[in-house]
């Protein structure tokens, strides 16, 4: 990549990380699909799209916590079982074809979001355990697996079912991708032993 196109990148995630840890999120999905019309490879956008999760929603976990949004015993079932299963994730390596496929898909949900979102539900349900510790599970291993830390999948679900309000969606989401994002690049570490170097470049722009 030229200089020109490395620092129209880092002022773009630098925007995209403002934005969106101003409201409390990681802003995964904005890296990723910014990355992809900038012609990164999908192999390095996934650790890259961790790094950045990083740091932008340890912002976001402090800005909710200190608000007052946070809940633990919302957070930690669905945590469970993320945490190692998004160090699996970030372990395996699907070849770029199959890293196409699966950051087409984080981005066509992103979009649904945009255009289904929900409202504040009125009243909300506590989730059973089994189920929270399953689901989270399961968004673990795509937080690793795709770089997004989970968060795109799990606020959207809580409001769903009507498990959180808006803002205690956020706030879980938000801790949630923070713990997935670095047990996905310790899992990615682990079998490649290296960080692209692009990710440690944006870092400075998160």
């Amino acid at each position: 990549m030229d200089t020109a196109h490395l620092i129209f990148l880092f002022l773009a995630i630098g925007l995209i990380a403002f934005l969106y840890s101003s409201v409390g999120h990681a802003g995964a999905s904005g890296y990723i699909a910014t990355m992809t019309l900038f012609g990164i490879a999908p192999t390095v956008i996934r650790p890259t799209a961790l790094v950045l999760n990083i740091l932008v929603a340890s912002i976001g976990a402090f800005q909710f916590w200190r608000a007052g949004h946070f809940s633990w015993k919302l957070f930690w079932p669905f945590a469970l079982l993320s945490i190692p299963a998004a160090y699996v994730g970030g372990y395996l390596q699907p070849s770029a074809s199959v890293l196409r496929i699966l950051i087409g898909t984080v981005l066509l949900f992103s979009a649904a979001r945009l255009v289904f979102r929900r409202s504040d539900p009125p009243q909300t349900f506590t989730p059973s355990q089994p189920v929270a510790i399953s689901v989270g599970a399961g968004l673990g291993f795509l937080a690793g697996l795709t770089g997004t830390g989970g968060g795109i999948f799990l606020t959207p679900l809580l409001l769903f079912r009507r498990w959180a309000h808006i803002r205690q969606a956020a706030a879980v989401s938000a801790l949630f991708i923070w713990a997935n994002s670095i047990a996905g690049l310790v899992g990615y570490f682990t079998k490649v032993h290296s960080i692209p170097s692009l990710g440690l470049i944006l870092a400075a722009a998160a």
